[in-house]
């Protein structure tokens, strides 16, 4: 499938997302694509997130394909599992760098407790996790099991941190290349 024949939308994690990160960039590249807007990055609210992307899957005019980002990859399984999404548009979701709610430290900046009992069944479309060995926010056996718990197929980004500006992964181009690999395959 081509990236034009979709609506990707991207969700994006706790807190800001600056300028450079990969998201901004690919939502720069890619025309059809946008990020799904939330009222407050800083202190999110589970429904009020899953709403916003139920609202722009409902607006997609192609088939959709979720670009998850930590928190934002969290968002997606959860809608996906029994909150109203419209799980027949979506074709694919490309998760990257799930955060672990649970872990012992780095305690989350927020109330984590309303996202932090993620769903363990298989989604109801095609997924790939990528996730690094060196994520502070996420043990990478934890995220091996999350993609096994959702029937993703699982990609090991290596040392990467937690993939995003910090980690030093502002265009992320292994990150774009493993994104086409999955739109050429639906």
């Amino acid at each position: 499938m081509k990236i034009a024949e979709t609506d990707i939308l991207l969700l994006p994690g706790y807190g800001d997302t600056p300028a450079g990160h990969w998201m901004h960039r690919w939502c720069e590249k890619m025309p059809t694509a946008r990020i799904i807007a939330q009222r407050n990055w800083f202190q999110p609210v589970l429904k009020e997130w899953i709403d916003a992307l139920k609202e722009a899957v409902a607006a997609a005019e192609r088939p959709v394909v979720l670009v998850g980002h930590s928190l934002g990859s969290i968002t997606a399984v959860h809608a996906a599992h029994g909150h109203g999404l419209d799980t027949d548009k979506i074709k694919a979701a490309f998760l990257v760098a799930p955060t672990d709610l649970n872990r012992a430290e780095p305690k989350p900046a927020f109330d984590a407790a309303q996202f932090s009992k993620v769903p363990k069944g298989p989604l109801p479309f095609r997924a790939r996790v990528v996730a690094s060995r060196t994520d502070p926010y996420c043990a990478y056996e934890v995220a091996e099991q999350m993609a096994k718990d959702w029937g993703a197929h699982f990609q090991d980004a290596g040392d990467a941190g937690h993939i995003n500006m910090e980690s030093g992964h502002g265009p992320w181009p292994e990150g774009l290349m493993s994104f086409a690999y999955l739109m050429k395959d639906l």
